[in-house]
């Protein structure tokens, strides 16, 4: 079986089937390791300190082979603690790591006209906890190197193997660049492994075993540094970026060379937590595509209840929903809630927040041998659960005095999960009410509306209660507008909504500059032209900056077409949070409205969910046969869709996601998704198609 065919689960199985069968067999040995000059004295194994296993199998992979003195190869290693992006403070800003860098970085080492058609250069872009713990954890390496006593040292991380023909790849690698270096120390930078970006890699000075790189490698997962080489690559800091990608910058002052093809390699059935920068980036230039989403995190701990102090902003709320609970959150002056309710309470949710509760209700919290019980110093508990009267086996106190040294590790702790990547967070303001529950006790079903299922199934959505959601109340008035934000007529550029280019996961169009066009209005046009990878060529535009809450509104004339959809929609990335109008061509008498959550702080790389929570709305019009106003009216506590000024859906807390609550752009884009369930089989008979907005305002 070929393993670049098998996939998932049976691709990791074979893999470590081989490797099994490998290790039966002995390595031979590799005379570039041992003791005394022009050797490589010592190997610095980079493992976290919760991941005891990927050291073990290492250390096994090592010992299949022999130095020069005929010891086993696993000898010569020394384990150096990796710094753990789950830890703040040792991700926080240092001096050692610029945490952002420019785009053209990254296309200095791999040049991609996709990338570069979308971004500028200059572009910043901000590096994940992850990127700064890894650039962090090879400084720590350099460090050890230059305080050693070993000339030539091999830094792997704890995620390899070596190849068939590793050993021979590796001695003769180790006497071409010691050959070249002699009289110098020998070679200062050897990568024994590395991937090519994308065959784009600027090699000179090649022969049969190695060559001289200029720029265009990822990846320090193995690799031999001198003494003085990890000198230079400290004098050089602050390492600006991903390490990987800031090593190229440094080959010529280090004198960098590599193999000619890597002998050691990535496991690809190790597991990895790691989140990339770059990414988003790549996603909207349409050079990776998924149809997927991983999933998302739901914590199985058995109810929480937790009391807070009620500052402003609501830490603990935002941090238990961020490690994959069900959050309802109090404000306090409810009714007191009985034992009874309370049980079907826990039914629904995974944790309440400053519940007020009857003495029967507090009784069955404790007699529930899965509760678990968190309070911060000094919480307000009135008509609660004491803090010495909840077992202390299964309760946490928060100490911190200030939201500024708030931690994961007591929570984390008493629940027994796993220390989030992402930074405690501040919350959202008490005064916006994010997890409460404010869907109605009754509601009635209605005929012009209905869930499109299946929704995602996250901790962030409850499924709802009936099969149909209600409208509004027959005769209800739409909100009345506030100070005007932003108007443009869009006959004509505007410096408050730019066009578009990029794509996104998903869809078979890539957004251009000539898919957008200005008439009577702005006229998206979505037509048969391959543009990068994607078939078909659109446009989009967004606002030139965010806004938090208000009133946004257009008039739009759909595209007409089965496979196209018109979007108008609110948006924003890490965490993703999105509220949508989409007109889709397969339903011309109807617009899908949908709401996307997920929890946490400005920044916090949280975008699961790939279905949102869709519900269809019948309309009595052809939506591409006309120009409509449609709005979507976003306050903290509740959102409202109209169509020409009368409101036609509104969703409140938990209903059935909670009310996105971070600063979103807004934006207007036709698209044809690569799934057929949105808007049907494309009809490419219907193309070209256009789709039109005008007179875009948002209010406040």
């Amino acid at each position: 079986m070929r393993l670049d065919k098998a996939s998932g689960w049976l691709r990791r199985l074979a893999f470590r089937a081989s490797r099994a069968a490998v290790s039966l067999v002995g390595g031979g040995r590799i005379s570039a390791f041992g003791v005394g000059q022009g050797k490589i004295g010592m190997i610095l194994v980079i493992n976290l300190d919760r991941q005891p296993q990927r050291l073990r199998r290492t250390l096994r992979e090592l010992s299949r082979f022999t130095t020069s003195d005929g010891d086993p190869l696993a000898s010569l290693a020394h384990r150096l603690a990796a710094v753990d992006a789950r830890d703040g403070r040792a991700v926080a800003a240092t001096a050692d790591v610029d945490q952002t860098y420019r785009l053209g970085a990254h296309l200095y080492v791999q040049p991609d006209a996709r990338l570069q058609a979308c971004f500028g250069v200059d572009e910043p872009v901000t590096m994940t906890r992850q990127e700064v713990a890894v650039a962090r954890s090879h400084i720590e390496a350099w460090k050890v190197i230059v305080a050693g006593s070993s000339d030539h040292v091999l830094v792997l991380e704890d995620d390899v193997w070596f190849r068939i023909g590793a050993a021979a790849a590796i001695d003769q690698g180790w006497r071409a660049a010691a050959g070249r270096k002699a009289g110098r120390g020998g070679p200062h930078l050897l990568y024994l492994s590395y991937e090519d970006a994308g065959g784009t890699a600027s090699r000179a000075d090649v022969c049969d075993a190695l060559f001289r790189p200029e720029r265009g490698l990822w990846f320090l997962s193995g690799y031999v540094l001198s003494r003085e080489g990890a000198e230079t690559l400290l004098r050089a800091m602050p390492v600006v970026g991903p390490v990987d990608m800031w090593m190229n910058y440094r080959f010529e002052e280090v004198g960098a060379l590599a193999l000619a093809s890597p002998a050691i390699l990535q496991r690809p059935d190790g597991g990895s937590d790691n989140s990339y920068s770059v990414l988003p980036f790549l996603a909207r230039a349409g050079i990776v595509d998924t149809d997927t989403a991983p999933e998302a995190p739901r914590a199985d701990v058995g109810p929480v209840l937790a009391w807070t102090t009620g500052r402003d902003r609501e830490g603990l709320a935002m941090a238990l929903s961020m490690l994959g609970l069900r959050v309802r959150a109090f404000d306090g002056d409810e009714h007191a809630i009985p034992a009874s309710e309370l049980s079907a309470l826990l039914n629904e949710f995974d944790a309440l927040v400053d519940a007020p509760l009857t003495p029967c209700a507090v009784s069955a919290a404790i007699a529930e041998l899965g509760a678990k019980f968190i309070f911060e110093a000094n919480a307000r508990t009135a008509g609660a659960i004491q803090p010495g009267v909840s077992p202390a086996s299964r309760t946490a106190i928060l100490s911190w005095d200030e939201p500024g040294e708030a931690s994961w590790q007591p929570i984390c702790a008493l629940l027994g999960l796993a220390t989030p990547i992402q930074a405690f967070p501040e919350g959202a303001p008490r005064a916006w009410r994010l997890f409460r529950d404010g869907r109605p006790v009754m509601r009635s079903a209605s005929g012009d509306a209905r869930w499109v299922g299946p929704m995602d199934d996250t901790a962030w959505t409850l499924i709802p209660r009936s099969d149909r959601p209600s409208l509004p109340r027959p005769g209800r008035a739409d909100r009345s507008r506030g100070d005007l934000l932003a108007h443009a007529t869009m006959t004509t550029p505007s410096p408050l909504f730019l066009g578009r280019v990029e794509t996104f996961p998903g869809n078979l169009a890539a957004f251009a500059r000539e898919g957008l066009q200005y008439e009577d209005g702005a006229r998206l046009v979505l037509e048969r032209m391959p543009t990068g990878d994607r078939p078909y060529r659109s446009g989009a535009l967004a606002s030139a900056r965010p806004f938090h809450h208000g009133r946004f509104e257009a008039e739009i004339r759909a595209a007409r077409g089965r496979g196209l959809v018109t979007g108008f929609f609110l948006h924003r990335e890490a965490p993703r949070q999105e509220i949508d109008i989409e007109l889709t061509g397969d339903e011309p008498h109807a617009m899908l409205v949908n709401v996307y959550f997920n929890p946490g702080d400005d920044g916090a790389a949280i975008g699961f969910g790939y279905r949102g929570s869709p519900c269809r709305i019948k309309l009595d019009f052809d939506t591409a046969s006309d120009f409509h106003v449609y709005a979507i009216d976003w306050r903290p506590d509740c959102i409202t869709w109209s169509v020409d000024g009368r409101i036609v859906h509104e969703r409140v807390g938990w209903d059935p996601t909670p009310i996105p609550h971070l600063p979103m752009r807004l934006h207007a884009n036709l698209w044809a998704p690569r799934s057929k369930d949105l808007a049907g089989q494309l009809d490419e008979l219907a193309l070209p198609s256009s789709a039109m907005f005008r007179n875009i305002s948002i209010w406040t």
